[in-house]
This record gives structure tokens, sequence and C-alpha cells, in this order.
């Protein structure tokens, strides 16, 4: 019976719940920067970039 109070196995599945968490944070992170970076959302990195690039800080 000594095995019902064995909790050796309870911080591998913390562990496996942990980092299962940080790899769907990062899946969504990607897809909405992917998103972002190709253009087919509301925003664009390319006209940014080149709004940034025309407009003169020193006016």
């Amino acid at each position: 019976m000594s095995f019902l109070k064995d909790e050796g196995g309870q911080g591998a599945a913390e562990y496996i719940l942990l980092f299962g968490g940080v790899i769907v944070i990062a899946i969504a992170a990607l897809l909405i920067y992917r998103a972002y970076f190709s253009g087919t959302s509301g925003l664009n990195a390319v006209q940014d970039v080149n709004t940034i690039r025309t407009t003169s800080v020193l006016q």
C-alpha cells in the first residue's frame, strides 16, 4: 500500500502541464505574428515600416 502514498510522479506531471501551457502560448503568438507579417490581417508590417521610413523625425 506504500504505492498509494508515493508522490514521485506528481512533479513530472506538473512540469508536463507547465511546458504544455508554454507551448500553447508560443504557438498562439506565432500565429498572431504570422498574420501580422504576411499582411493578411488589418495589420501590415510592410506598410508600417514604409510609414516610419518616410516620416521624418526632425519635422
